[in-house]
């Protein structure tokens, strides 16, 4: 491989950052914004997407295209940027993110909807991506933490602000403005990053790994639609979803296989014979298990138990999502200033787990408070995890391997959060089908049919008993659900405890992009990999 660099403003993996990283990084925090806010805001106009466009048999696919593009394209991303140059590859994923916005927000019918949310799905595979790996290219890892605490302060208010924001768009604007409201915000992104980013641009001999891509994509592809599907379109031991683990898994091992020999891997297996890089791999896999899972959890329990409305609910999440966003941009700024990390994960999944287990002891008497105590544990947890587990993997591959890094721990981190919402889901629906037939019989199941469409006013409406056997069926399934997450998180906390702290080389720049104290360059190029 060949690199020719051109009028380069900061020199990748150098201390020597460019001058006007600042704006880069606002660029950065802006396409990162897109890829997160999207879902939330489709979120709260699905209703009135479906009153429209009707195809409410389909409507769970709005999501589930968006999420297989994005899980399926991101590890080819990543590689892509190490092999041609990372901002052509990001401003593409950018414009395609932006296409696939523009014409999900002028979709006439519901299939047209799923198949544009798809592309805007391909695009944000390369935002996720592309921002870590940037953010990797510009700042050495001993300063990278404080600017990646950034990114997780970002992920933090898109999830608090998304529910927010979209139903603000819907009922002002129509729910096209939340696909049409991208546009300017990626244009801003897109213009900064086309005149104040300059990185080395390289030109690979090598051809993209086309059957790699491909054996990899059918298996993330059979995976998603393994955790999308089983327990509610097909029972789990259907064949339909028997069919779809034996595709998955056979395409995976034949992937593996595959990357042991082709010449250029998508996804090189040498990486995993950094300890700690396979050790945040699994770390990031949890996270996004535990955090989308309780997202998904939280709200229903406080509209179904506490009786809050399902815009209360978003915001009573704030203690978990505001301890998340403060402890990210906290741990960041001690990594960068101690350029130590390893108490970091270790507490993170301390916290992760005593929290989820607090949540797991909720029941119809717990107040909003209480449960508010419990989401602070869980956020401050998971604040410790977000951002660290990025920084320690990039730290662990060397610089030409940095693109494969970023989306290999994406990839990890969304699959997790497919599977924590599949099993979490599974579990809390079991319980509460329990509990509503032995409470309230046939009355209950009639409920437990209804449960998806049940707000709190609608809960109010229902006979006192029926009521009662439905808050306990929901306070019951959380009670599981949360009690099989804080078993998964001890596996973060046991994988964390076995991390080698490695050096962050380099100190970073002085706040006016001067030269960095004590900045260690050569290390800085190559971050230091430690031995398994």
């Amino acid at each position: 491989m060949a690199d020719t660099t051109e009028a380069v403003t900061g020199e990748a993996g150098t201390g020597k950052q460019p001058r006007n990283v600042r704006v880069v990084l606002l660029a950065l925090m802006i396409a990162m914004m897109l890829a997160m806010l999207d879902n939330m805001i489709i979120g709260t106009a699905m209703p009135t997407i479906v009153g429209e466009l009707g195809g409410l048999e389909h409507l769970s696919w709005v999501v589930t295209a968006y999420t297989l593009a994005t899980a399926a394209s991101t590890p080819l991303w990543g590689k892509l940027g190490d092999m041609y140059g990372r901002k052509g590859v990001f401003m593409t994923s950018i414009v395609i993110f932006l296409i696939g916005s523009a014409l999900s927000g002028m979709a006439q019918d519901m299939g047209q909807l799923i198949g544009f949310r798809a592309v805007q799905g391909l695009g944000a595979g390369g935002l996720m991506v592309g921002v870590m790996a940037i953010i990797g290219d510009l700042i050495p890892p001993r300063e990278r933490g404080k600017y990646q605490g950034m990114i997780a302060g970002v992920m933090a208010l898109a999830m608090i602000g998304g529910p927010l924001v979209g139903g603000t768009i819907t009922d002002n604007w129509g729910w096209r403005w939340s696909f049409y409201i991208n546009l300017p915000l990626g244009a801003i992104a897109l213009i900064a990053i086309s005149v104040v980013l300059h990185l080395p641009k390289k030109r690979s001999q090598a051809r993209i790994d086309y059957p790699g891509a491909a054996l990899l994509t059918v298996g993330i592809t059979a995976i998603v639609l393994v955790t999308t599907w089983g327990g509610t379109e097909y029972a789990w031991t259907s064949a339909r979803i028997m069919e779809l683990i034996g595709i998955g898994v056979a395409a995976l091992v034949g992937f593996v296989f595959w990357q042991t020999r082709a010449a250029e891997p998508i996804m090189p297996l040498h990486i995993f014979r950094s300890r700690n890089f396979t050790l945040m791999s699994v770390i990031g896999f949890i996270v996004g298990f535990v955090m989308f899972g309780a997202t998904l959890f939280l709200p229903l329990y406080q509209q179904s138990v506490q009786g809050a409305s399902a815009t209360n609910s978003g915001l009573l999440l704030l203690p978990m999502l505001g301890a998340m966003l403060v402890t990210s941009m906290v741990a960041g700024r001690i990594t960068t200033s101690t350029g130590r990390y390893k108490v970091f994960p270790v507490a993170g999944g301390a916290l992760m787990t005593v929290g989820l287990f607090l949540l797991s002891t909720m029941d119809t008497d717990t107040t909003r408070f209480t449960s508010g105590v419990y989401m602070a544990v869980v956020g401050l947890g998971m604040g410790c995890l977000m951002q660290i587990t990025m920084l320690v993997a990039q730290n662990s591959v060397e610089m030409k391997d940095m693109g494969v890094a970023s989306s290999s721990t994406t990839l990890f981190r969304t699959l997790g959060s497919s599977f924590g919402v599949a099993i979490m889901g599974a579990l809390f629906n079991h319980r509460v089908q329990d509990v509503m037939a032995e409470k309230a019989g046939a009355t209950g199941s009639k409920v437990t049919e209804q449960s998806a469409t049940l707000t709190a006013d609608a809960l109010k409406q229902l006979p006192a008993a029926a009521r009662e056997a439905y808050q306990h069926a929901v306070s019951s399934g959380t009670h599981g659900a949360f009690l099989l997450g804080s078993v998964v998180a001890v596996v973060a906390l046991v994988a964390a405890v076995f991390v080698k702290e490695v050096p962050l080389k380099g100190a970073g720049p002085k706040p006016d992009g001067g030269p960095a104290d004590g900045d260690d360059t050569a290390a800085a190029k190559a971050p230091v990999t430690e031995a398994v």
